[in-house]
């Protein structure tokens, strides 16, 4: 891992299908509006997308933390924007401000943590529960 600077930051937009909505992903008596895993989601990849030129060949980052409010509805065919700036970098531990909006509104905002891993070890460790 090369150094990752505080102030880095990534982007990430989606365009809201019914397949992202609350009624569709998790269950048909919630409205049809964007579902809060996939804002999250959204604000995940703007942070893997705010460290990706650092990372070294093998090493990605995997989501530890995430503490988000959803604060506003939208509806399919508006497209979400979420972004991620790091706050703070502890050896391969690094946190992150993250927010997401439509075209009319900011919807979500909050903090992430991602830890830096060897693609290779993990793909060990998971070989190794396999046979568990």
């Amino acid at each position: 891992m090369r150094p990752i600077p505080t102030g880095a930051k990534g982007s990430y937009s989606l365009l809201v299908t019914p397949a992202h909505l609350a009624n569709q992903f998790k269950d048909a008596v919630l409205p049809q509006v964007f579902a809060t895993p996939m804002m999250v989601t959204a604000m995940e990849n703007a942070a893997l997308n705010a460290v990706r030129d650092y990372l070294e060949p093998g090493e990605s980052v995997v989501g530890t933390v995430v503490n988000v409010r959803h604060l506003a509805a939208t509806p399919a065919g508006h497209t979400v924007t979420a972004t991620a700036e790091v706050t703070k970098v502890d050896g391969r531990r690094i946190e992150f401000n993250v927010s997401a909006r439509d075209e009319v509104e900011e919807i979500g905002t909050g903090t992430h943590e991602r830890m830096v891993v060897d693609l290779a070890r993990i793909g060990k460790r998971l070989d190794a529960k396999k046979r568990t």
